[in-house]
C-alpha cells in the first residue's frame, strides 16, 4: 500500500483540474479554469452557498467539497435539467441539491479514478449537500488539504480536498 507522502500536490492538482474541467464542459457546456491553487483557507462567504460533498475510502480516503454560490447552483441545475431559473426555483431546493450532488459525484468519481490509476484504489460514498453561509470545514490535523479556486462563467467554484492515507 503506498504511503500518503506519495500522493503529491501535483497529482491532486492535475486530476482535480481535469475532473472539474471535464464535468463542467460536458454537463454545463461551460469551461471552468483554475484561478488559484491552494488559495489558503476558504474565503469568508456572505452569499448563500450550495456545497456538494462526496467521500472516498480505500488506500486513500477523504472528502471532496464543491462550493458554488446559490445563484450559480440554480443556473447549473437549470442547464443540466433543461429548466429555466424560474422553474428551478419553483421546483424547490431539493432539485438543486440533487443536481449539485450529482455534479459533485461526477467530479469526485473522475478524481477517484485517477487515484485508482495511480495505485490508490478507493470507493466513493453517497453525495451529500451542505447549504448556508459563514461556516467552515476543518480537517483533522493528520489529513492533507488542498483548496483550488476555479472560474466558470464569471462565477467562483471552489474545490476543497481533504485526503489521508488508508493506514
Amino acid at each position: 500500500m503506498p504511503a500518503l507522502e506519495q500522493i503529491s500536490e501535483s497529482l491532486i492538482r492535475e486530476n482535480i483540474i481535469r475532473a472539474v474541467s471535464n464535468v463542467f464542459k460536458t454537463m454545463l457546456a461551460r469551461p471552468a479554469s483554475m484561478h488559484e491553487a491552494n488559495g489558503g483557507p476558504l474565503p469568508k462567504v456572505t452569499t448563500p452557498q450550495v456545497v456538494g460533498t462526496v467521500g472516498f475510502v480505500g488506500d486513500a480516503s477523504g472528502l471532496i467539497y464543491l462550493y458554488l454560490d446559490e445563484t450559480f447552483a440554480t443556473q447549473c441545475t437549470g442547464h443540466v435539467l433543461g429548466m429555466s431559473d424560474f422553474e428551478v426555483r419553483a421546483a424547490g431546493e431539493e432539485v438543486v441539491n440533487d443536481a449539485i450532488g450529482e455534479l459533485t459525484n461526477m467530479v469526485a468519481g473522475s478524481f477517484k479514478s485517477a487515484l485508482c490509476d495511480a495505485g490508490y484504489p478507493c470507493k466513493l460514498a453517497i453525495p451529500s449537500i451542505l447549504r448556508g453561509r459563514n461556516f467552515c470545514v476543518e480537517p483533522m490535523s493528520s489529513a492533507q488539504r488542498q483548496i483550488y479556486h476555479f472560474e466558470c462563467g464569471g462565477h467562483r467554484v471552489i474545490t476543497d480536498i481533504i485526503i489521508k492515507s488508508g493506514d
